[in-house]
């Protein structure tokens, strides 16, 4: 959902499904299919940001315990499984 809606603000040039495609088909990257109500509930605790898809992306990652690729400082900061 963010990387379309960067994509409608003129941030990406490319819309959210040609680049989840896209990573699919180079990196084997697959569409999480945990229950969107438990990554709601583990985003509420992200209370370190206002931002609502910073909140679902790092609820998922802390879910999964996963690793977060991301350049965004300000999840670096506050998920220790962040890197850039």
């Amino acid at each position: 959902m963010e990387l379309q809606y960067l994509q409608e603000i003129g941030r990406l040039t490319a819309g959210a499904t040609v680049v989840v495609q896209s990573l699919s088909a180079q990196l084997g990257l697959q569409v999480c299919d945990l229950p969107f109500a438990a990554v709601i509930e583990s985003a509420i605790e992200q209370s370190w940001t206002r931002d609502p898809f910073d909140r679902m992306i790092v609820g998922q990652a802390t879910l999964s315990d996963s690793t977060l690729l991301t350049k965004d400082r300000t999840i670096r900061r506050h998920y220790g499984s962040a890197v850039w």
